[in-house]
């Protein structure tokens, strides 16, 4: 059977002109996927002709499914629920939950994304609350993952033991690491250090990670993310959305600055030839649009959020998250090592 991804083809900065030649590109890379791009069709079937000839070789593989709302950047999540019931996001969702697609992906309001997607799709059983979660590059040459990026403002500490479940159960599943470690993001590396809501949420990951549910490395800093201290940096929603707009503020600014620099005179062009190699390296190391595409996790669906001004190549990279999300079984090893876990409370109680 096919791998079927539902793509919200207006939502983002940019709509069809980026989402259509993505997906083309996506489906000429995966023979073993499909496509049904959502959103005015008259709209999407233009962006299609501009790309005739890479589309005509797809076949049926690439598809068109009507949606005549559309959810904007500024519509507040509410209002994007309940009033635009035909919007790209509603169609894409529900294909999702209907069984025709196993994964939908949206550059749009995020916010909207979120509220229409945990309405559709419901949580999955022992999941309180969804968590938005993306890697980050690290000085490894890999990626840390972090989660929650702004879903959840305010969290208990049971929100916390959740996320760092579904984040493992991700990095288990995309980067083949059957135990990653796992750091709760705090003030110091100390016991006694943050809020109660840390400190309760340490206690409960300590307590699995003596149990075996989950490895537990401890507290981490700001700094450990990018260090690639542990695989998953867990947070609540607010922390983590600053974060990670910081992180990618402090790289375009480097990208900045370093382009400047090499253009000032004479003397750092000459330079810049040398370290031309090196250079390129480093950006390709830390370029954002590598790790565009975040997982909103413990949804009972695979569902991806891109961002709204991602280019071809970057909302490409979102498609191919959902791929493997999907191709490697995310939701069943969230399922189980949510399973594992209310199994062990189960015993803890009984014992009791």
């Amino acid at each position: 059977m096919p791998l079927v991804i539902a793509i919200d083809a207006i939502g983002g900065d940019f709509g069809p002109r980026i989402t259509v030649p993505a997906a083309i590109e996506f489906l000429q890379r995966h023979l073993d996927a499909e496509v049904v791009l959502v959103g005015d069709e008259s709209l999407v079937r233009a962006a299609i002709a501009a790309h005739a000839v890479k589309a005509s070789a797809l076949g049926g593989r690439l598809r068109v499914q009507h949606a005549s709302e559309v959810v904007s950047m500024d519509d507040p999540p509410a209002q994007a629920l309940r009033r635009k019931r035909d919007s790209s996001m509603h169609v894409a969702l529900n294909l999702v939950k209907e069984g025709l697609a196993n994964a939908a992906v949206s550059a749009g309001n995020t916010g909207a994304w979120m509220a229409i997607a945990s309405f559709i799709l419901r949580t999955l059983p022992g999941i309180d609350r969804p968590a938005i979660c993306a890697p980050l590059p690290n000085q490894q040459g890999n990626a840390t993952y972090m989660l929650d990026l702004g879903a959840n403002v305010d969290c208990k500490p049971q929100h916390l033991y959740q996320f760092a479940l579904m984040g493992a159960a991700l990095v288990a599943a995309i980067e083949h690491k059957p135990s990653p470690a796992v750091g709760l993001l705090n003030i110091g590396e100390e016991q006694i250090k943050g809020n109660d809501t840390v400190k309760e949420a340490g206690e409960l990951l300590r307590a699995a990670h003596d149990k075996g549910e989950i490895r537990f490395f401890g507290n981490v800093e700001g700094n450990d993310i990018f260090k690639g201290t542990v695989d998953v940096v867990v947070c609540d929603g607010f922390v983590g959305n600053v974060a990670l707009k910081t992180s990618e503020g402090l790289a375009q600014m480097l990208g900045r600055s370093l382009k400047a620099e090499f253009e000032r005179n004479i003397f750092t062009k000459i330079g810049a030839l040398f370290a031309l190699p090196a250079i390129n390296g480093f950006r390709r190391r830390y370029d954002h649009r590598r790790y565009n595409g975040a997982c909103l996790l413990g949804l009972n669906g695979v569902v991806v959020k891109s961002h709204g001004s991602a280019d071809a190549y970057s909302f490409g990279r979102a498609l191919e998250r959902a791929h493997e999300a999907v191709s490697t079984g995310l939701l069943e090893r969230i399922g189980e090592r949510i399973s594992k876990h209310a199994a062990a409370v189960d015993q803890t109680q009984a014992a009791a």
